[in-house]
């Protein structure tokens, strides 16, 4: 009798446990169709893909779909039409090549540089060499 009795109570937390994680799965979806968001349908996907890891890949899940809002597309289309924040970005991104055409004459001048010092090492190097064949073979 005991036996049915843990049986029972077996089946009954089992099923519940895969019930509750299939109705877990699919909160960050309910959160994407609440925002409207774009990719509802992947969320959705990858939420049953998440029941299979065990919901290692939920908590993405439920970060992708709450990060979106749709009021913030308004906002960004505003400020693309707006001319004055485009002029001032053609204006610091010139600011900025003027300022990586001073660093690449200063990255030239350094090579240059480094190659005259590695010259004359090379140099010093094989007098040192000679110097050396000179000294065994009179010895």
């Amino acid at each position: 009798m005991l036996d049915y009795l843990a049986l029972g109570i077996l089946i009954f937390t089992a099923t519940s446990l895969l019930f509750g994680a299939i109705a877990i799965l699919d909160i960050p979806y309910k959160i994407a169709v609440s925002r409207h968001h774009p990719h509802r349908d992947a969320i959705y996907y990858a939420g049953w893909v998440s029941l299979f890891t065990l919901h290692a890949i939920w908590p993405l899940l439920w970060i992708w779909s709450a990060a979106y809002s749709e009021d913030q597309r308004p906002r960004f289309s505003q400020m693309s039409e707006d001319t004055a924040i485009n002029d001032k970005a053609v204006a610091e991104a010139g600011d900025a090549n003027a300022e990586i055409d001073q660093w690449d004459a200063d990255i030239t001048d350094s090579v240059t540089l480094l190659r005259h010092k590695f010259e004359v090492l090379d140099d010093r190097i094989e007098r040192i060499e000679k110097a050396i064949i000179n000294a065994t073979e009179a010895a």
